[in-house]
């Protein structure tokens, strides 16, 4: 032990965990050295994003803090990625689950280990922590899932509202590019071979995707909500309002006994280092957890409230991650009691009067949108919403008398009649600025055949008055005094949502908003400690990162297109000198008047490299459709030396279903 109580510690860069079918694990284990005299917990986080160059920003700064206060903190790349072997077919299949399951209950019979093993993970690791949970391997006894889901269906990146989100393509990209680098030369000998197998078995992740538009089995698999009673674990679950997951965190507090829940304003982070800040000691919380339920020590996790949420003080819209004022507050329920303000005539949210408004929103509508889920970089966020509310029914509310705190979901019940029997719908909650500036609080979109289910979809009675609900997400905001409230609705939403195939207008005839109002929270209720960490990666800047976006209109042809790239810089690992680098590209493009000219494409690069050997991996990728058809392309290549030493194309048309 240290002079502060800290224990010193190893960092074990390539422990291999066997499993039971001969596939060998890479781990990278921090711990105390003394662990073998003196046993810790362990706590696992598995995950296919590399350790040993992927993740190791944010590793380096929590892992070491941790283990040096008496864990075992363990980082295993999944089969098929990083420096594990094997193959990986699709995100949260049932190998993935049963590898974690096996790495845990191996963790747990460590002579450096007392037999108590936590999980946690953001992403992709907040979601396979809450199904192994669900899994209940016997030493799992505490879980902490950031930024997760609990239906993979609904809330992830698939089909929000029963609508296609964009992010199908981009992160299917996203995997494409990351699980097709091979692993570090230093530490396999038959790296070349493995890089080869990988390349060969690496799946193109949205043509099976595509093949799955209502929510059938395969997305009822690894979606936790089917039935939460199989958790037992102790589950923490931390969220951001500005990140695309925002719903998670209410719904295991709300259904799982003893859940705690914890949301600030922040992105797609954990939250000791997102934006925007206000950040958290998250390390602390962290802690208070594992000891509590690995350890046993009294630390108060217990008495917590249910809830903690960081109400946001209305701020003007913006791109960017600025800071956000706010205040915290701490409560049992997750949101506030839902007040009714009816849409009324002439455009009056919580008038009177009967009114028939018409929409037909041109397919660019949702430009200002911003990203599905912002991970800190750039022009992200959605911008003022006066740009989409042009295409868009807007009800506005009178000026507040008093400042008002909206915790909760909101919902909104519309009677609408459509031309076509399908179409979309997009409700956006907007906070009204005294100049007119109009900022985006929460949102819905809803495929209006999934208007009943998702599993079993129905086509619009045209012509016919229907009534329909849509649930915004759950968000946190206080609306100043003297500023407004207003919803705006439009029938289409790019480029988050893949457009319906056919143009159309719908009739709104009547409707109700439900806003959750919560009692103004005069100050903070809760007080959490500032920010710790370690030390962090140490690193040799190759090439710095940068990002650029672009929306460009062709006044010739009508296009739209909207351009992302993200250069994440390339750098060297100053302890063992491997070289990592990547750059992504996005395309969106479509036409006002044509929702079948949308089109989605990616570019990804990543580079891997030693002295003398340089291994880059490029992947293509993408979309279209038809009235009736999606179409697919991809192809993928691999350079060792910039000499092509593979390359694969593939490419699918699945039929459309009602989406």
């Amino acid at each position: 032990m240290s002079e502060q109580g800290l224990r010193e510690i190893v960092d074990l860069p390539d422990v291999g965990i066997v499993m039971s079918d001969g596939v060998r694990l890479s781990a990278r284990v921090w711990m105390p050295v003394d662990a073998g005299e003196h046993p810790v917990p362990a706590v696992l986080e598995h995950l296919p994003y590399r350790k040993r160059d992927g993740t190791c920003g944010r590793d380096e700064i929590s892992h070491p803090w941790m283990a040096a206060r008496g864990y075992a903190m363990v980082r295993v790349d999944m089969r098929g990625n990083g420096d594990s072997y094997g193959h990986m077919d699709d995100e949260y299949t049932a190998q993935e689950l049963a590898d974690a399951c096996e790495v845990i209950n191996w963790l747990a019979a460590q002579d450096w280990c007392t037999g108590n093993v936590g999980m946690q993970g953001i992403s992709w690791g907040g979601f396979n922590c809450l199904q192994t949970a669900a899994l209940q391997p016997a030493p799992l006894k505490a879980v902490i899932s950031i930024c997760s889901t609990v239906d993979r269906f609904a809330d992830d990146i698939h089909y929000k509202g029963g609508c296609l989100l964009n992010e199908n393509l981009a992160w299917s990209s996203t995997m494409w590019a990351y699980s097709s680098r091979p692993p570090d030369p230093a530490l396999r000998a038959d790296w070349r071979e493995i890089w080869m197998e990988r390349l060969a078995r690496e799946p193109f992740l949205i043509a099976n995707w595509l093949k799955h538009q209502r929510r059938d089995a395969f997305w009822q698999h690894g979606s936790v909500c089917e039935e939460y009673s199989k958790i037992k674990a102790k589950v923490l679950a931390i969220g951001g309002w500005a990140d695309g997951y925002k719903n998670a965190v209410p719904a295991l507090v709300e259904n799982i006994d003893g859940a705690k829940g914890i949301t600030g304003p922040w992105v797609h982070l954990y939250p000791h280092i997102a934006v925007p800040e206000p950040r958290i000691g998250f390390l602390q919380e962290a802690k208070r957890w594992w000891d509590t339920w690995l350890k046993g020590l009294e630390t108060g996790v217990e008495s917590d409230p249910a809830f903690r949420g960081y109400v946001m003080e209305g701020y003007r819209p913006s791109r960017f991650n600025a800071p956000r004022a706010g205040v915290w507050i701490a409560d049992e329920a997750t949101g506030g009691a839902l007040r009714a303000l009816p849409l009324g005539a002439d455009g009056a949210l919580g008038g009177a009067g009967a009114f028939e408004v018409p929409i037909a929103s041109p397919q660019s509508c949702g430009l200002a949108g911003g990203e599905y889920y912002a991970i800190g970089r750039g022009p992200e966020l959605s911008a003022d919403q006066r740009a989409d509310d042009a295409y868009s029914a807007v009800w506005t509310g009178a000026p507040l008398a008093a400042p008002v705190d909206l915790v909760g979901r909101p919902k909104l019940q519309l009677t609408l009649r459509s031309d076509t029997p399908q179409g979309q719908i997009c409700v956006r909650l907007n906070h009204v600025h005294p100049d007119g500036a109009s900022t985006r609080m929460s949102f819905a979109v809803l495929n209006l055949t999934h208007r009943k289910s998702s599993a079993s979809p129905e086509p619009m009675p045209v012509g016919e008055a229907v009534e329909i609900e849509l649930v915004l997400d759950h968000m946190a905001y206080r609306v100043p005094a003297g500023h407004k409230v207003a919803v705006a609705v439009s029938t289409a939403y790019w480029p988050l949502i893949w457009p319906a195939p056919e143009a159309g207008a719908v009739t709104v005839t009547g409707g109700v908003l439900h806003l959750p109002e919560r009692g103004l929270a005069a100050t903070d209720e809760w007080h959490f400690e500032e920010p710790e960490g370690a030390a962090g990666w140490q690193t040799e800047e190759l090439r710095a990162p940068r990002n650029e976006k672009h929306e460009v209109t062709d006044h010739e042809t009508g296009l739209i297109t909207l351009t992302i790239t993200d250069d994440f810089g390339k750098r060297r690992d100053v302890a063992h000198g491997l070289v990592s680098g990547g750059v992504s590209r996005e395309t969106w493009v479509i036409h006002p008047d044509d929702p079948l000219s949308a089109l989605g494409r990616t570019h990804w690069t990543e580079e891997t490299e030693r002295a003398g050997l340089a291994l880059r991996t490029e992947t293509f990728a993408e979309m279209t459709s038809d009235a009736t058809y999606f179409y697919v392309t991809g192809r993928l290549e691999a350079y060792e030396n910039d000499v092509l030493v593979y390359a694969r194309d593939v490419q699918d048309q699945v039929k459309r279903d009602m989406m």
